[in-house]
């Protein structure tokens, strides 16, 4: 078996071919197809080799992730795709690894995905972020005291000026950012029924939505993305959406961070049980679907500034990713021991301090401490993490941070 980059003119039909068997692409649908090579070429794409042809691809896309008022260099796990003749090899695990180790050894920080299920990333050193949530509701309930503007459409040929307007959103901690342009490109000629409904401020387009209808009359609707860079804007994007609501009858969205949409809706509760069962049916489902892990910890560390006092402790840190990765992959994880720091100037170096206590992770379980997940002493309970009872309180108060929220789907 062969790992290596994908080549456009030799693979393009193989990897087609998987996407086609993993149920990712439509047989004959060109739109389909354009975005899944827009997609391929977004970041850095490997393939697995078996008798010549690719069977198993890794698509890996550049972005930053906010820390607090710090972005980091982001590497994001775009797809893992095996075709039917491949799985059970091991060949997905590793590629993804190699892939990674490529983007950690070329100054990524932090890495992401989306999973398909929780426990297969974990051998990579992943750990499940918080709860999303995804409110579903008619839009004429929808509460907010702004008239929306006339807005100007929106097609796949704005994608130049969608993708800057993504890039300029209102992040928080936790929020993400993908650079390729090629990716918002890929997603919106995805469905041929999307559309898009923005403001513009002269050339520039400020704030705006994209939306998946599954039925053009009724709804749903699916927002596939908001993007708005303060709370005017997003006020004004949740008026338009209300506008639609003479004709849809159910919208469905990412919660926007930072805010409880269920205050701005009318009679949220009655209306769940009202439309229960319903094809319109109100609710709001909650998933912790991505991961991150950590790839340099002395780096992420120096750009960790935390407003709450000071924790000095020895780090005893598994990362399993090292065992997939063979003599040849330009970085091996970050298996070690360490001296950390966490506080106003964090730091991490590798080494013990007999003085300090130790507290005992693998990556995933102090990624998710770090990034502010959940606390180092629920951790304690759920997740590979240990130490002293005292040193478990200690990092709850240092590590009082907002839960991330990605803002953009990874």
């Amino acid at each position: 078996m062969n790992f290596r980059p994908y080549d456009r003119e030799k693979d393009r039909e193989a990897v087609q071919r998987i996407y086609r068997e993993v149920g990712w692409l439509e047989e004959g649908n060109a739109s389909q197809e354009e975005g899944i090579e827009l997609f391929l070429t977004a970041g850095k794409t490997l393939v697995a080799d078996i008798e010549g042809s690719a069977e198993c691809a890794v698509v890996m896309l550049p972005g930053t992730i906010r820390y607090l008022e710090e972005d980091l260099a982001f590497s994001i796990v775009g797809a893992v795709t095996t075709s039917r003749i491949a799985r059970k090899q091991g060949l997905a695990g590793r590629l993804t690894a190699l892939a990674i180790a490529d983007d950690a050894a070329d100054g990524a920080l932090v890495s992401g995905l989306g999973m398909f299920e929780q426990g297969y990333y974990d051998k990579l050193g992943f750990g499940t972020g918080p709860y999303q949530h995804w409110p579903a509701f008619d839009p004429a309930d929808l509460l907010v005291n702004v008239k929306a503007r006339i807005p100007r459409r929106i097609s796949a040929d704005d994608w130049e000026a969608v993708h800057a307007s993504r890039l300029a959103q209102l992040r928080g901690h936790g929020g993400c950012t993908v650079t390729s342009p090629k990716e918002t490109r890929a997603e919106m000629i995805a469905d041929k029924k999307a559309f898009g409904l923005g403001y513009f401020d002269g050339e520039e387009l400020t704030h705006h939505v994209w939306i998946n209808p599954e039925k053009v009359e009724p709804g749903p609707y699916t927002v596939k993305w908001m993007a708005y860079r303060n709370g005017d804007q997003l006020l004004e994007l949740l008026a338009l959406l209300r506008s639609l609501g003479d004709q849809v009858h159910l919208i469905e969205l990412h919660e926007p961070p930072e805010i409880q949409l269920q205050d701005l809706l009318r009679r949220p509760l009655t209306n769940r049980l009202a439309s229960k069962k319903s094809e319109f049916q109100n609710q709001v489902q909650a998933d912790a679907y991505w991961q991150l892990r950590i790839l340099d910890l002395p780096g992420c560390m120096a750009r960790t500034h935390l407003p709450y006092g000071e924790v000095r402790f020895n780090l005893r840190l598994d990362d399993p990713i090292g065992s997939l990765l063979d003599d040849s992959a330009p970085w091996h994880g970050i298996t070690g021991d360490y001296v950390v720091t966490l506080g106003s100037e964090s730091s991490a170096r590798l080494g013990t301090d007999s003085s300090l206590p130790t507290l005992t992770a693998s990556v995933g379980a102090f990624t998710r401490m770090w990034m502010g997940v959940r606390p180092a002493s629920g951790l304690a309970v759920t997740d590979s993490l240990s130490g002293p009872a005292d040193l478990l309180s200690s990092l709850d108060h240092a590590l009082l941070l907002p839960e991330p929220h990605l803002g953009w789907e990874i």
